[in-house]
């Protein structure tokens, strides 16, 4: 079976179109990076690595040095789907990320979109 065009993705050139998406709300870059920072575990210079070698979704996922345990803890639906109902880990993983980003673009404050 073919993979997810997503999958495929490179994530630095998905990266900008989530900062753009929340510059257009009044968030900021370093916001959407610390949500990155605490769904991945990836610090600055990890993420940067990331971006730079151009890796796909794929690799960046399994690259991330450690998934934060309470992103089960994301709820909601990300373009008609629940995100907690996603077979695919994969693609769970990206959609987590995505309604991480689209909270931002709501206006949730950081400290409620980082699930405690």
């Amino acid at each position: 079976m073919a993979k997810h065009r997503i999958f495929t993705m490179a994530f630095a050139g998905v990266y900008p179109l989530y900062v753009q998406k929340a510059e257009r709300k009044n968030r900021t870059k370093e916001e959407v990076d610390q949500i990155i920072y605490w769904l991945t575990g990836y610090d600055e210079a990890g993420l940067q690595a990331q971006i730079e070698q151009e890796n796909d979704f794929e690799t960046f996922f399994e690259q991330a040095p450690a998934l934060h345990p309470n992103r089960t803890l994301i709820k909601g639906v990300v373009c008609g789907v629940r995100v907690e109902e996603i077979e695919d880990p994969l693609m769970q993983k990206i959609r987590y990320l995505d309604k991480l980003v689209d909270e931002l673009a709501k206006g949730k404050a950081i400290e409620k979109i980082l699930r405690p």
